[in-house]
């Protein structure tokens, strides 16, 4: 057989991938739970068995599903399998095959007492106003949880957006990839979620940076590699 040439059943194994294969759109305009499926479609070298949703909130990434996923959040009124912080997660090692994180993504606003982070989201004394309501020292905890239990290979899907927060822009995104790099994962893909409409805070009439329509999820593998 002549150098680089592919047996017969083997070109034609390469050929119907070529013909099946439509790559995810780095842009996305649906409903996360539509999105995640995708995800799960796409980016996993083998079917997920066991998928842990870390911020489950009333399981709202999963309407419409029948995956079965195992949910963990600090508020019981959500209801999840779980009453856990996903930064001292109670499971074993290399456990499940996917995470799927939705951090905290806008700090406290004005007057309205329904968003106080601190509360809700169990930021506690390290995120008052007087620290701008940071909520990116809680990624690398989460992150290094995550990372330990996912099985090697298995993907962590973050939903992640910047935010404007005392006249700066905060690179909620950039610090995540950081944390989640120093974890020991590597990041893989970013796909753009539109939203509806912008966020914008009444209390500014005019501001100096765009009224952002979008977030971001991100891919990343407990691997060496992303292929």
């Amino acid at each position: 057989m002549a150098t680089g040439v592919l047996p017969f059943g083997q070109r034609t194994l390469e050929r119907s991938r070529a013909r099946t294969y439509a790559p995810i759109e780095s842009v996305w305009e649906g409903e996360d739970a539509q999105l995640i499926e995708q995800l799960l479609h796409y980016y996993p070298k083998k079917t997920p068995r066991r998928i842990l949703d870390a911020t489950f909130n009333g399981r709202r990434f999963w309407r419409g599903s029948k995956r079965s996923v195992v949910g963990i959040d600090i508020d019981l009124g959500h209801r999840p399998a779980i009453v856990a912080d996903n930064t001292r997660m109670p499971f074993g090692e290399s456990f499940f095959d996917v995470v799927v994180y939705d951090p905290p993504h806008i700090p406290n606003q004005g007057r309205d007492k329904l968003k106080d982070f601190n509360t809700r989201f169990g930021l506690g004394i390290k995120s008052p106003k007087e620290k701008g309501y940071a909520f990116s020292h809680t990624f690398p905890p989460f992150v290094k949880e995550a990372h330990r239990v996912l099985r090697n290979e298995g993907l962590l899907f973050a939903k992640i957006a910047d935010y404007v927060h005392d006249h700066r822009y905060q690179w909620a995104h950039v610090e995540l990839v950081q944390a989640a790099k120093d974890a020991g994962f590597v990041p893989c893909d970013c796909i753009i979620k539109i939203r509806k409409g912008p966020i914008i805070d009444p209390k500014w009439k005019v501001a100096h940076h765009s009224r952002r329509r979008h977030c971001y999820w991100l891919v990343f593998r407990k691997s060496e590699n992303c292929e």
